[in-house]
């Protein structure tokens, strides 16, 4: 059985292209992954709204924009 890390996560939610045109392009939220799967997302434009999710996944099932959005995680150091 795989062990769920024991820390909080923080992440960047990046946008290639906006579908939408609500969010924009670039960096338009960030968020944290709990310990325990759960994700809260803080959208960095208006209305600046705060969603949570139940994972990351279901998140992204969401937010995804067809693969046009992407998550860096802050330390992972390959993406930086």
């Amino acid at each position: 059985m795989k062990r769920k890390k024991q820390y909080a996560q923080s992440f960047l939610l990046i946008r290639k292209r906006d579908e939408t045109g609500v969010s924009g392009t670039g960096i338009v939220a960030h968020g944290v992954v709990f310990h325990s799967g759960r994700v809260a997302l803080e959208w960095l434009r208006p209305p600046y709204a705060i969603g949570l999710y139940g994972s990351i996944q279901e998140m992204i099932q969401v937010h995804g924009h067809g693969g046009n959005t992407r998550i860096r995680f802050y330390n992972d150091r390959a993406n930086r």
